[in-house]
């Protein structure tokens, strides 16, 4: 029988990718249960990882060993998502081969602690490279400003990137500017573009959970309007996507981009597609955003969701006057769906480094905890 997930692919041009990984779903076989399923690539990040090892006892033989090492705090931490996205990649290498390099991909995050530093971001994304060993990895790159320095020079020397924490469509824009430029730089170094890939991971169900927020504190001051107001909630997130769908097929249609023979579009890869507010359906920023050159990236409830009743249909150009409408009419009653993004990137950007935190602080302690135990200790 075939799945939604594969439905999707073969129908609409839209692979489905997985927001989960854990070292317990790759040992048990469910992984790759995932992946005959339809799904076409993993993506992972420091939050996905911290409750993994805080919940699971999959890596308390890995941390006894690397403590006994001798190992700190950061060398533990990449010692462990290493040996995971390896695996990962494996299990996705021939979903990558038959796609010739265009899906099948395993991602992990440069630590966001350097979201405001090119250099640094660059410079651990190539010690990840040279680490991990695999063709299929890409790199999570966020999209601040200095960030999108760092995915041009990645780029240019053929590291496929995933860019991260994109919310505004303005925003959207610079970050495919910045690919097409990256393989303007591979292409004058000889590269093979066709092996050069990148996503544009632009966040959805945030926007509207901000800016439901905003209509429902003007809804109590101004209960006259309630009926207006209301007509708009859950209604930014969608519009904001299909606006910057919109965007994709503009930048990626351009004589600029159609000059790099070979080349791949930079897909734009819907993520934050849980749904948040419970009186919307659970797979509502799946169904409505369905279509050529994208990817979803689901987390593991949304995914069961979707593929036990989800409705795929190409959704994601269809109805964009009203999109632009919501949007226009928005602004009129004066939520900035601009200024909204604004505030969701700093806040993201500070929620990964919180998120990395938390994950050294569990490493921390349960280094400390075996240390204290005896671990470490070569003396008989």
């Amino acid at each position: 029988m075939t799945t939604n997930a594969e439905r999707v692919h073969r129908e609409f041009g839209q692979s489905l990718w997985y927001d989960n990984l854990e070292r317990g779903l790759l040992r048990s076989g469910a992984f790759q249960a995932l992946v005959a399923a339809g799904v076409r690539g993993c993506t992972s990040n420091p939050t996905i990882f911290e409750k993994a090892i805080r919940s699971s006892t999959e890596y308390e033989a890995a941390l006894l060993e690397l403590v006994s090492q001798g190992q700190g705090v950061e060398e533990i931490y990449y010692d462990l998502v290493v040996s995971d996205i390896q695996a990962a990649a494996d299990v996705l290498r021939p979903v990558y081969d038959g796609s010739e390099a265009r899906d099948g991909y395993i991602s992990v995050e440069v630590q966001p602690r350097h979201a405001g530093d090119t250099q640094a971001t660059v410079k651990e994304a190539l010690e990840l490279v040279q680490r991990i060993q695999r063709p299929n990895l890409m790199i999570k790159v966020p999209a601040t400003e200095p960030g999108l320095q760092a995915i041009t020079t990645l780029i240019g020397q053929g590291v496929s990137v995933n860019v991260t924490l994109i919310f505004g469509v303005d925003q959207y824009r610079k970050v495919a500017e910045a690919y097409i430029a990256g393989l303007e730089q591979a292409a004058r170094s000889g590269l093979n573009l066709s092996k050069i890939a990148s996503v544009a991971s632009f966040f959805v169900s945030r926007l509207d959970s901000l800016i439901d927020g905003e209509l429902k504190e003007k809804i109590k001051q101004s209960p006259a309007d309630q009926a207006k107001l209301s007509a708009l909630l859950g209604k930014a997130a969608i519009a904001n996507a299909k606006r910057a769908y919109v965007a994709f097929n503009e930048l990626f249609s351009s004589k600029r981009f159609s000059a790099l023979a070979g080349a791949q579009r930079q897909r734009v890869l819907w993520a934050s597609t849980g749904t948040k507010d419970p009186s919307y359906r659970d797979t509502l920023y799946v169904d409505e955003l369905i279509g050529p050159d994208t990817v979803n990236t689901l987390p593991p409830a949304t995914l069961a969701a979707f593929q036990d009743h989800g409705q795929p249909a190409r959704t994601v150009d269809r109805d964009v006057a009203e999109a632009e409408r919501v949007l226009a009419e928005l602004e009129k009653v004066g939520v900035s769906v601009p200024a909204a993004c604004e505030r969701l990137l700093q806040a993201g950007v500070t929620a990964f480094v919180t998120s990395l935190d938390d994950l050294f602080q569990l490493l921390g302690e349960r280094r400390a905890a075996l240390l204290a135990a005896g671990a470490g200790n070569t003396t008989k």
